[in-house]
């Protein structure tokens, strides 16, 4: 892996979300949360799942409904006040 910058890229998807891929450093016990995260939901939805679809699960999951109409003023939260993923199941 290089220390040169990398571009994130967005698409807009026909459902009216975004994708955003991007590269995040996690620590291994992280990453195996996320493997028990996906075992998980591949049960409980009969069907292989990606670790990219377990996080996505997990921030949906760990938040309200996004709003897109926003009052004036009103920031964005930091990506630091993200949940972060427990072993717990």
């Amino acid at each position: 892996m290089t220390n040169a910058p990398q571009v994130s890229a967005m698409h807009a998807l026909p459902d009216g979300e975004a994708e955003i891929s991007l590269v995040v450093r996690l620590p291994w016990e992280d990453v195996a949360r996320l493997g028990q995260e996906a075992g998980r939901l591949a049960t409980q939805m009969q069907r292989p799942v990606t670790l990219d679809e377990a996080v996505s699960y997990r921030l949906r999951s760990s938040r309200p409904p996004a709003s897109h109409a926003k009052p004036s003023g009103e920031q964005p939260a930091a990506v630091s006040a993200l949940p972060r993923i427990t072993g717990t199941a």
